[in-house]
């Protein structure tokens, strides 16, 4: 297996353990055994009304650094989807934002945990949610589907982050927005010093630093990129707010216009 393989991997079998940790009984941590909620990750992001109205079972498996709903601007009859859904508490809570006119869409690579966020759903009577199997790095969805793109604390763990924002980009409508909440890194950190602070199943080694995420969403096609720190995580480590804009009517990437071949006529 390539080291990247072997990244996925370690990263599917410890939110696989803490699902099935969650499925009897306990809470869970950032992909972690720890059963303790941790100040920095973790349903406490929330708020009490808010934890109040879940089941328990999508709480305990709140594994996220923030409160991605808090700047997302959800409106009634939107589309919103969910990368790396987890138990799904963020897609459930969309649900009730969009209303029946809206759909909440949920994607996970782990088994364990797309079924725990099934079972959620239904203790929570929601309709109009639907959980997807797959990567965030490959999304399972039409082009110019999805109105608002959340996610959790996920984006850094992929172990390609460049085609998870093309694939964001590419499914949201024209005037679509991300509202991501993301664990970043200072500009002076290099990514043996990220590693120093903590692993990647535990959200710290593969984040991506405050210019690199910039640069890598306006290579991907986003405008109006915001990159807001909320709390520290680790020594020059954040928890952060990160926000973009499908423009409305895009021109393609810098990437995909090399890419792309011309036309021509008559010669």
């Amino acid at each position: 297996m390539s080291h990247e393989s072997d990244l996925r991997e370690s990263i599917r079998a410890g939110y696989a353990a803490a699902a099935l940790q969650v499925a009897e009984g306990g809470t869970a941590c950032c992909g972690s055994s720890n059963v303790e909620i941790d100040e920095n990750f973790g349903s406490g992001l929330y708020g009490k009304a808010e934890r109040e109205s879940l089941p328990a079972e999508a709480v305990a498996a709140s594994l996220g650094c923030g409160n991605p709903l808090a700047v997302a601007d959800l409106r009634e009859g939107e589309r919103v989807l969910d990368l790396g859904s987890g138990g799904g508490i963020d897609v459930l809570l969309s649900a009730r934002r969009v209303g029946s006119s809206g759909k909440a869409y949920g994607l996970d690579m782990t088994e364990e945990m797309l079924a725990l966020a099934v079972a959620n759903a239904k203790k929570a009577e929601a309709q109009n949610v639907e959980f997807l199997k797959g990567t965030i790095e490959a999304i399972p969805l039409p082009a110019g589907t999805i109105d608002v793109v959340i996610s959790n604390c996920v984006i850094n763990l992929s172990v390609d982050k460049p085609s998870v924002f093309a694939e964001m980009f590419r499914v949201l409508t024209p005037g679509g927005r991300i509202g991501i909440s993301d664990v970043v890194s200072d500009d002076d950190l290099s990514p043996t010093e990220r590693a120093e602070r903590g692993d990647y199943v535990g959200c710290i080694a593969g984040a991506l630093s405050f210019t690199e995420y910039h640069q890598g969403l306006e290579a991907a096609g986003f405008t109006g990129v915001e990159i807001t720190p909320t709390h520290s995580v680790a020594d020059g480590m954040h928890s952060a707010i990160v926000r973009a804009v499908k423009p409305a009517d895009p021109a393609l990437p810098a990437a995909t216009k090399a890419a792309s071949p011309g036309t021509s006529c008559c010669g």
